[in-house]
This record gives structure tokens, C-alpha cells and sequence, in this order.
């Protein structure tokens, strides 16, 4: 079963770590590898045929222990994850490290060979006043911004109040709101022009003065509303104003918005699905390093691909799902390339045809947008102040303002019936609205039908996929039995469920919800992308995307419409799943491209007891109770925050006809501090008589269930704001993380934060994970992880529970470090899973001045 492909392999010269030079034998080999085997299973001998998880028992944890101990042996070759996958006994992994040849060095290009890169010259790190320097920069920036936006908006507050009637308020928020959008688009663009001019590849220090100039432009293009209209015309013409060089007829779905766009191409008629990532920067041991990516004519980018600096995809290629291209990697025109790093497939990721969409459509399509967006959005948000302080008369006695204001006790009492409808309303009101609204609007596509991109069809579609991804409601009902009838109320196909408590977890997205099929049994952990719709340069078609019964799926996997996994399948965390091919079954999938491992092993029957009907019942009962609770306490907290911001705005309004609008800069900074120190807050006293400590228990343990509270209660959104600061360090510390000094934190998403630990002078780059959890059926395993000083983890890069990266060690974008692994000091590793990569003098490519 294991040694049955399920993408097409490369052969063992090209995939294998594991190479032997001379004239080894395998039977000495062998008993090395077993005596280390022996070692690790705590046993006196092992068979050289036994099977490593079928017959002896081990899982994926154990042999990656027995990897990191045959990696510190110079008499063996060193071992990975995939070579033990690939051949599952002693004997014939044995005979693979001594019959396979040593591998030439190749070039970043040839297929899935991708060297480590050529050691970065050391660079004097940033002192400490260098560091409390930037964050006081920044500071300022933030500040100045805030000061800037609280003016505008006093003064537009002003004249639209001042408006006689409603039509005359509707007009007076148009024009403001018009005009303030507008600003707000424009900021961004002026601030790259003055600030950097032309992005050239070029190496920053972070901390230093340019990197302060490289933040605000950053956060400023991000923060565009423009962004918002990702798969749109308007958005590219942002990109040109930007000065990408953008073709026409391309199509961007992906809300990762790119900096430096002076280094991206975009050719005529590219689609660049969701959930890309193609920045034109990456940090790399404490420098931002900026380089060129350039996508030629017709290129298809599928979802969750990760695209480093120095890379290209040349006319006609594609790149499938949850791949990557490493720095220094190029396709070939009309080459077909997927996995991490990629490498040449066969595969056609291209799907749907093309239609009629000309320039004329798209340029309607646009001006609409635009239209609806000012005539629409723009005055409801700025005007919905003043009509909704003028339509609650309560509202505005509570907040006028007065001497005696935070005296009267009915001002406090006001402000929590607000507070306390605006929370707990949102729940029957948004189901309300997300049960109708939706399934009125889906009359309007049919399967399987083609439509032309930017019409009727096309903006429905995207307003379905925009409305019933609310956050909210996932968070609140995920990790507990409500979040199957929020998912049925939606319109998902969960054919005859098996209630565990843990079906889905918090976070996971779809295209559309009517047309996402999930199997009986089945269980989905947390980031899974149900991508129900396919797109061309000119076209989309929705489809169903089924996900087989008694499956399990990990972490951050993108399930496409031409998915071939059925019944009982393990996806593992971060896998590309197969889309050619015969139908899987009872089989695990690990890996980008993706191969077969066990779906179970010996020791995950533990808790079977679970299985028996009454066990089950009376488990899902504590854990229903427990869930109902920890439900309770996410609105509770939302409802205090919310009182928290209402007191805040209560306090602007009073100092208003004194200082006027600085009282409401100061009030937006000190909303941003109460932000944080409140969430800090709350997930102390969520792990304040239970903190957390490694765990292999049952979903159906009450330490699970108060685990499970944990990720849900206390929120990490507000993170973001502080990503590339000196203050995310502080903030992570707050929350328990074990972190040195002058780590540079680019967007990196910790789990459990008093489990990890992060050495001096680290660099994180946006969206790393560290994950120090996981869960696989109805079993639960924690420990802590340990990245050393000076280490770089890429763009996209995951890291399990159980890992020891040591000082100096780097993993490359969109790698998957499993559970247990031990990185060497200064070691490169890379791929899906990790591995070690070949040292290679030109593997990194031309480097920045």
C-alpha cells in the first residue's frame, strides 16, 4: 500500500535524501538502521521485514526520531520522512541508500532538485536602540495616520449633520464619502512614489531606517480598500498605479496583495487564483530581500501556492494547488509544474474553457463596482452614524456629551443594552439572513454551466462566497456539534452525520456553500478551502467538491472540484490533493505532489472505547455541555469588549468640543492598546487554573475540551496590526510565548503560545505557522516546539508539535516540518514534507545590493 504511487514519484535519484558514496552493503546498513530502530521503539531487536507502521507500531513521530538519530550517525546515509514513507521495512531502505546512485548537482530549474541557497553574507544585527528606535517610528507613523483620518472624518461628521432632511444627509455622505474613499486610495500609491520610488532587488535590515520606510508602505498597500476588490479590473489598475506591469485580460483572485510591484510582470490573460502568495519580498535572516516574479502570457496559478522572489512562470505554464516555487526556479513556456518546491507533472490544472468577455464588459463591470460601491456602502458606513444616532434616541442621550455623562448610572446601562444587542443580535440575525438571502441568489447559477467572467452571474457568485464566509458565526458554532446545522442552515451536503463534537473546526472557507458535499464520519480540522469554482482568463464554472465519508483531514488543505480521494482517507496537514488518477481509498495522502502512507496505525486505537455506541453517547454529552459553555464565554467576552469601545467613543465625543479631533486620534490609538491588553486578558484567564501543557488524550477528555476553549475564546485577529513591529515581540511575551530579543515577526500564527519557543534574532515570515498540536480521528496530541536563535522560517512555512530547530537552521516558503523532527544547526530544509536540502553554491541565484 505504501509503495503504490499516487502523484507519479520521481525516480529515487531524484527524490531520495538518502545517498550513499562507495561501496556500502546493505546488510551492514541494515543492521545499523535496525540497532537505531531498536533504540528509538525501546526494544531489543526489530525485523528487517517488519513494516514500521503496520507490524511494529510506529507512527509518523517515532521514525521522524529515527530519522534525526540516523541523521547524527556519519556511517549511514541521512534519512528523511519521504524515504521512510517509500520504503517501510529496514531491509528495503536499506537496499535503496545502497543501490541508489549519488545525485548530480542540478540547477534550481530541473524539476524537483532545488539546492540550498548560497549563505547570505553575516550582517552586523541591529542593536538595541536600533530596535526601540523603529518601533518609536512606527509609533509616530501610526499615530500621524490616525491623526490624519480623525480630521477628515471630524469635519465630514460635521458637514453631513449639518444636512436638512434625508435626502439631503444621502447626498452630503456621498460626496464625503466619495471623496474620503478616493483619499484613501490614493494614500497608498503617493506614499510608495515618495517614499521608494522604483522597487529595485535590493537587501534592508530590518529595524533599520529603510525598513521603516519599507513598513509604512507595506501596511499602507495592504490596507488599500481598493484590496477589496480582488478579481476585479479595478484592482489591477491598483497594481499599475503601483507599477506592476500588469497584461490585460489577467485575473487576480488572491487578496495577498504584493509590495513591491515594481518586480511583478503579470501577462495578457494570467489567472492568479485565491489564497496566492507572490509578495516580491520574503525576510531572510534579518534582511527583507526584494526580487523580481514574473508570470508570462496565459499562466494559470492555482490556490495556496506560495511563489518566491526570483522566479518565473513562462507563456502557457501552470502551477497546481499548495505548491511553491523556490527562489531561482523557472517554468518553462507551457510546462505544467506542482508540489514544494515544484517540479514537472502532467497534470492539467485548466479547466474551464474560454467565453466572450471583452474590454468593454469588463470596463462596465468595473464602473458598477465603483457605482454601487459610492452610491451604496461608502454613505451607508459614513452616515450610518447619524442616522442611527438620530433613529435611537437612547444612543444619543448616552452619548451626548455633558459634565455629568460617566456619572449616570443609565448612561453605563445604555451602553450595555447597545453593546449586548450588537453582539448577541448578530447571531439569530445573521443566521436569519445567511439561511434566505444566499439560497435566493444560487437560482441565479446553474452547475457546471461556463459564464462569462464580470457579469450577473459572476457578481452573485462572489456576493454568495462573501456572505456565507462570515467569520462570526463559523468561530462561534466551529469545534463543537452546532457547526453541522450552521453548515446545513448554509446549504452544505452533510449527508446522514456521525455527531462527534469535532466534525469541522473554527476556521475553513468555500466558494459556495450549496454546492460542498462532506461525507458521513468524516472529520475536518481547522484551514480547509472547499474551492468550488474554476476559472479561465475569461470564464467560471461552479461545481461540486465532495469530500468522501470516514475521512480525516488535517491543517490548511485546499480541496478542489476534481479531487480524487473516497472513502476513508487521511489528508494529512497542508496536503495537495491528487486531482488525476484513480480514485484513493482507504489510504493516507502526505505530501506536495502528494504520496500514500498508512491511514492508521497501531497505536491510535487507544481510544476505541469511544466507538461503542454508549461510551460515544456519554462522551458527546460532556463534551456538548462543555462546547455550549465555552460558546457562552466567546459572546460574553465579544459583549465586553464591545462596552469597552462603546466607553471609548463615549469619552471621544466628551472631549470632542474641547480638542476636537485629536480626542478622536487618541481615542482610535487607545482602542488599539485596549485591544490588546483586553485579549491578553482573557486568554490569561481561559488558561489561568489550566495552562497548557503536552497532551495524547481523546477529543472526549475534558483537557481537550478546555483546550478547545482556548483556541476559540480569546482572539488573534488584532495580531496583525503589530505584524513587522517591535511590539508583536512584546505582545507574544504577554501571551506566554518563550521569546528572545529582536525577533522579526512578519505575520506568523502560533497555536499554542506557551508551548513554543523562539530563540534571538529569528525571522518569521507572513504566514508561518507554528502549531505545537495535532489531531488525527478522535485522538489529540500536543508538545512543545523549539525554533533557535537565528533562525528563518519562510513564507508559508508550518511547523509541527514536537520540532527542534536548531540555531542558525532555515526552512524554505511553503515547507512542512512534521511532528518530531530535529533540524540541525545552520541546516536548510525544504519541501512538503521537510527535508534537507543539497548545499549549492548557485542555488539561491543573483543576490540584491
Amino acid at each position: 500500500m505504501v509503495d503504490k504511487p499516487v502523484e507519479t514519484l520521481p525516480s529515487a535519484s531524484q527524490e531520495s535524501t538518502a545517498v550513499l558514496d562507495g561501496d556500502d552493503h546493505p546488510a551492514e546498513t541494515e543492521r545499523i538502521l535496525a540497532a537505531v530502530l531498536a533504540g528509538v521503539l525501546h526494544t531489543e531487536r526489530v525485523p528487517v521485514d517488519g513494516h514500521f507502521f503496520n507490524e511494529l507500531g510506529a507512527d509518523s513521530l517515532v521514525m521522524a526520531h529515527f530519522c534525526a538519530r540516523v541523521r547524527k550517525r556519519a556511517d549511514v546515509p541521512p534519512v528523511s520522512m519521504k524515504d521512510v514513507y517509500r520504503h517501510p521495512t529496514i531491509r528495503s531502505l536499506a537496499t535503496a541508500l545502497a543501490t541508489t546512485p549519488p545525485a548530480p548537482p542540478t540547477e534550481p530549474t530541473a524539476g524537483a532538485a532545488v539546492s540550498a541557497p548560497a549563505p547570505t553574507p553575516v550582517q552586523r544585527p541591529a542593536g538595541r536602540a536600533q530596535y526601540v528606535l523603529c518601533g518609536v517610528l512606527q509609533f509616530l507613523a501610526f499615530a500621524g495616520y490616525t491623526c490624519l483620518i480623525a480630521l477628515v472624518a471630524a469635519r465630514g461628521y460635521e458637514w453631513i449633520s449639518a444636512g436638512s432632511g434625508v435626502a439631503d444627509v444621502y447626498l452630503r455622505s456621498v460626496l464625503f464619502g466619495s471623496a474620503a474613499f478616493l483619499g484613501l486610495c490614493a494614500l497608498p500609491v503617493l506614499a510608495k512614489w515618495t517614499l521608494i520610488g522604483r522597487w529595485t532587488p535590493r537587501q534592508i535590515q530590518v529595524w533599520s531606517l529603510a525598513y521603516v520606510r519599507f513598513w509604512i508602505v507595506r501596511t499602507l498597500v495592504r490596507s488599500d480598500p481598493l484590496v477589496l476588490f480582488s478579481g476585479s479590473p479595478v484592482y489591477l489598475l491598483y497594481l499599475r498605479a503601483l507599477g506592476a506591469k500588469v497584461g490585460s485580460g489577467a485575473v487576480v483572485l488572491s487578496r495577498s496583495v504584493p509590495v513591491c510591484t515594481d518586480l511583478l510582470t503579470i501577462g495578457d490573460g494570467t489567472v492568479i487564483r485565491k489564497d496566492s502568495s507572490f509578495a516580491c519580498y520574503r525576510a531572510h535572516a534579518g534582511l527583507i530581500q526584494t526580487g523580481p516574479v514574473t508570470f508570462g502570457r496565459n499562466v494559470l496559478v492555482s490556490e495556496a501556492t506560495v511563489i518566491d522572489i526570483d522566479t518565473s512562470l513562462g507563456d502557457g505554464a501552470q502551477l497546481g494547488h499548495a505548491s511553491s516555487l523556490h527562489r531561482g526556479q523557472t517554468v518553462p513556456d507551457g510546462e505544467h509544474w506542482h508540489g514544494s518546491p515544484a517540479q514537472r507533472t502532467d497534470v492539467d490544472y485548466q479547466v474551464v474553457g474560454s467565453a466572450r468577455c471583452g474590454a468593454l464588459r469588463r470596463a462596465v463591470h468595473s464602473a458598477l463596482q465603483l457605482l454601487v460601491a459610492l452610491a451604496l456602502y461608502v454613505p451607508a458606513a459614513v452616515g450610518g452614524v447619524s442616522a442611527l444616532l438620530a433613529g435611537v434616541p437612547q444612543l444619543s442621550t448616552a452619548l451626548e456629551p455633558g459634565p455629568a455623562i460617566f456619572t449616570e448610572w443609565t448612561f453605563y446601562r445604555d451602553a450595555l443594552v447597545f453593546s449586548f444587542v450588537f453582539v448577541f443580535g448578530a447571531v439569530p440575525a445573521g443566521l436569519l439572513v445567511l439561511s434566505t438571502v444566499p439560497r435566493l441568489l444560487s437560482l441565479a447559477i446553474t452547475p457546471g454551466r461556463v459564464y462569462c467572467l464580470y457579469g450577473f452571474q459572476y457578481s452573485v457568485h462572489r456576493a454568495i462566497s462573501l456572505m456565507t464566509n462570515w467569520r462570526f458565526l463559523k468561530r462561534l458554532f466551529g469545534d463543537s456539534s452546532g457547526i453541522v446545522h450552521y453548515l446545513r442552515c448554509l446549504g452544505y451536503d452533510l449527508s446522514r452525520v456521525e455527531q462527534t463534537g469535532s466534525n469541522f473546526g473554527t476556521e475553513m472557507k468555500h466558494e459556495t456553500p450549496f454546492l460542498s458535499s462532506v461525507g458521513r464520519g468524516t472529520m475536518i480540522a481547522d484551514g480547509l478551502s472547499i474551492v468550488n469554482a474554476d476559472f479561465s482568463s475569461t470564464a467560471f464554472r461552479v461545481s461540486r467538491a465532495s469530500i468522501g465519508p470516514r475521512n480525516f483531514l488535517g491543517n490548511r488543505i485546499a480541496y478542489p472540484t476534481q479531487g480524487r480521494t473516497g472513502d476513508n482517507c487521511l489528508l494529512a496537514t497542508k496536503v495537495a490533493v491528487p486531482v488525476d488518477g484513480e480514485v484513493r481509498e482507504g489510504v493516507g495522502l502526505l505530501g506536495s505532489p502528494s504520496f500514500e502512507i498508512p491511514r492508521s496505525v497501531l497505536r491510535d486505537s487507544r481510544f476505541d472505547r469511544f466507538k461503542s455506541p454508549e461510551e460515544l453517547r456519554r462522551g458527546l454529552a460532556g463534551k456538548n455541555r462543555h462546547n455550549a459553555a465555552t460558546m457562552g464565554w466567546y459572546l460574553l467576552t465579544r459583549w465586553i469588549y464591545i462596552f469597552g469601545l462603546a466607553l471609548l467613543t463615549a469619552a471621544a465625543t466628551e472631549l470632542y468640543l474641547s480638542f476636537g479631533a485629536p480626542a478622536i486620534a487618541l481615542a482610535d490609538v487607545l482602542a488599539v492598546g485596549f485591544t490588546a491588553v483586553y485579549f491578553v486578558c482573557v486568554e490569561r484567564v481561559v488558561t489561568v487554573f489550566r495552562p497548557l501543557r503536552p497532551l495524547l488524550c481523546s477529543i472526549y477528555d475534558p483537557r481537550f475540551w478546555q483546550r478547545e476553549r482556548y483556541w476559540k475564546v480569546p482572539s488573534e485577529t488584532y495580531l496583525r496590526i503589530f505584524d513587522g513591529t517591535p511590539f508583536k515581540n512584546l505582545i507574544w511575551r504577554l501571551l506566554g510565548v518563550r521569546i528572545g530579543s529582536r525577533v522579526f515577526d512578519d505575520g506568523c500564527y502560533l497555536t499554542e503560545r506557551t508551548m513554543a519557543t523562539i530563540g534571538d534574532g529569528c525571522t518569521l515570515n507572513h504566514g508561518s505557522v507554528i502549531q505545537c498540536h495535532s489531531q488525527e480521528d478522535g485522538t489529540f496530541k500536543s508538545d512543545h516546539s523549539t525554533i533557535g536563535s537565528g533562525c528563518t522560517l519562510g513564507v508559508g512555512a508550518f511547523v509541527h508539535y514536537g520540532v527542534t530547530v536548531d540555531d542558525g537552521a532555515v526552512l524554505a516558503p511553503d515547507s512542512f516540518l512534521m511532528k518530531g523532527e530535529t533540524v540541525p544547526r545552520g541546516a536548510w530544509w525544504g519541501g512538503n514534507p521537510a527535508r534537507p536540502l543539497r548545499p549549492h553554491s548557485r542555488g539561491e541565484g543573483r543576490q540584491g545590493t
